[in-house]
C-alpha cells in the first residue's frame, strides 16, 4: 500500500524574514515617513499599527509581498477586524493557520471519497491527512484533484511512502 500525508503547515522562519524585511521597508518608505507604522510578530500573529485605514491597506500589501516573495502562501491569513487603538491610530491582528481544522479534513475526506478514484482510502490523523492507495498513479490523482479545490488553507503533500 502506497500513501501520503496532507498537511497544512508554514515555514516559521521564512515569516519572520518577510516580517524583518517589511519592517525595513516601511522604515525606508517616504509614503510611511511620520506615520509610525510598525509590523510586530509573535508566534504567529502578525500585529499592524499605523495611523489610518488607506495606510493599513498599504502595510498589508507590502507585508503579502515580502510572504509571498519567501513562497508563504496567503491563503493561510486570517485577517482580524480594524481596531481603534491608543493615540488616534488603528491596529489589524493577522492569523496565520497552521494545521487541518477538522472540519477542513472532513471537506478534504469526503472530496476524496466522492471525486477520487476506485479503491482511495485516507483517515484524518490529528492535524494531517493520511491518504492510502494501491498504485501511485491514484495518488498522484488525489494529489492533483486537492491542488485544483479551493480549501481556503495551504495544502502542502509529503512523506510519500511506496
Amino acid at each position: 500500500m502506497s500513501s501520503f500525508d496532507v498537511v497544512s503547515e508554514v515555514d516559521r522562519q521564512e515569516v519572520k524574514n518577510a516580517v524583518d524585511q517589511a519592517q525595513r521597508e516601511i522604515a525606508t518608505r517616504f509614503d510611511f515617513k511620520n506615520t509610525d507604522s510598525s509590523i510586530e510578530l509573535n508566534d504567529l500573529v502578525v500585529t499592524l499599527r499605523t495611523v489610518s485605514e488607506d495606510r493599513l491597506v498599504a502595510l498589508r500589501v507590502v507585508l503579502e509581498e515580502k510572504l509571498v516573495k519567501r513562497g508563504v502562501s496567503l491563503r493561510g491569513l486570517d485577517y482580524g477586524k480594524v481596531e481603534e487603538a491608543t493615540q488616534n491610530t488603528v491596529r489589524q491582528v493577522v492569523t496565520i493557520k497552521v494545521g487541518i481544522g477538522s472540519d477542513k479534513a472532513r471537506e478534504i475526506n469526503r472530496m476524496i471519497k466522492e471525486k477520487g478514484p476506485k479503491g482511495i482510502s485516507s483517515q484524518t490523523q490529528g492535524e494531517t491527512v493520511r491518504v492510502n492507495g494501491k498504485k501511485r498513479d491514484d495518488l498522484q490523482a488525489v494529489i492533483t484533484l486537492l491542488k485544483g479545490a479551493d480549501l481556503g488553507i495551504p495544502l502542502q503533500f509529503n512523506n510519500f511512502r511506496d
